[in-house]
């Protein structure tokens, strides 16, 4: 069996998969809030304790969705919204956390969630052209997947460019621009992410998501319709999928969102795009375990 670990910003979830690439299970842990190193290894561990014993031995690989920067050798060297795996590689902290739990001799992956749920939505949804999957929770990634073997594009690092600090700017729908959480002024994060959805709406946040109260005509949706029209000029995408905590959250919109960027979208885009929304909480986690065992 195969094991998937997402080390979310706000939570880390774990799939697991059998031999056939069917889940057997899924659990996550509490919420936390930019951990330090105790608290997320303390918050792994719980989570992996979740695993049933029996299937615990079974258990060969591993593969983990990290965020932030890593240097040559794998290691986290910046992660501003879990601090508390910087200084570690994806090895170091799944040993640490999986002490006692799991058996030895298990193989690490390390992939960026961003290409891991854009992985397993494609699997998962028969996704055939080119696929723009953003990974929208307390941060904003990107994957680009091609062909039948869903073939990252890779532009920077290990992925199509960094579309969560793409400039997005609505000073003319709200004089005050925010800034995201790397500094990043007006960029799709201090629009989208987590943190600055709670600002603006507080213990409503999740209601307003899936109750579909978001307007594209008004932030944070105008962002999303910006960035999508930008991704369009950039990757000419043939499906763009929405993902992560917000993304899957944003279905009841996503109609409204089509039509606001297809209007005077420019020529070079695919005229036939469209426009979904993830179908669970574990795309990472599980397209982690598919990464590794395939």
């Amino acid at each position: 069996m195969v094991l998937g670990i997402d080390i979310g910003g706000t939570s880390t979830k774990v799939a697991v998969l059998d031999e056939r690439g069917e889940r057997v299970l899924a659990a996550r842990s509490l919420v936390y809030h930019r951990p330090n190193q105790p608290a997320l290894v303390e918050s792994l561990r719980r989570t992996l304790a979740d695993i049933p014993g029996e299937v615990r031995p079974k258990i060969g690989c591993v593969g983990v969705c990290a965020p932030g920067l890593a240097d040559a050798e794998g290691r986290i060297i910046r992660a501003v919204n879990v601090p508390g795996i910087e200084g570690l590689t994806v090895r170091e902290l799944v040993d640490q956390a999986g002490s006692g739990l799991l058996s030895p001799g298990w193989r690490v992956s390390s992939w960026t969630d961003a290409h891991a749920a854009a992985h397993d939505f494609a699997v998962t949804h028969r996704v055939e052209g080119r696929l723009l999957a953003l990974s929208m929770g307390t941060g904003i990634g990107a994957a680009v997947l091609d062909g039948p073997d869903h073939r990252p594009l890779i532009v920077s690092g290990r992925g199509p460019g960094h579309l969560g600090q793409v400039d997005v700017s609505l000073a003319d729908l709200e004089p005050n621009v925010p800034t995201g959480p790397d500094g990043g002024r007006g960029s799709a994060e201090a629009y989208l992410g987590v943190p600055a959805l709670r600002a603006r709406f507080g213990e409503r946040t999740e209601e307003v998501l899936v109750r579909g109260e978001l307007d594209p005509s008004k932030a944070p949706l105008a962002a999303l319709v910006r960035l999508l029209r930008i991704a369009h000029a950039v990757y000419r995408p043939q499906v763009i999928a929405v993902l992560g905590g917000v993304g899957t959250r944003l279905a009841p919109v996503l109609a409204r969102t089509h039509q606001e960027v297809s209007r005077g979208l420019t020529g070079i885009a695919r005229t036939d795009w469209t426009l979904r929304a993830g179908s669970s909480d574990f795309h990472a986690a599980m397209g982690a375990a598919r990464l590794t065992s395939g």
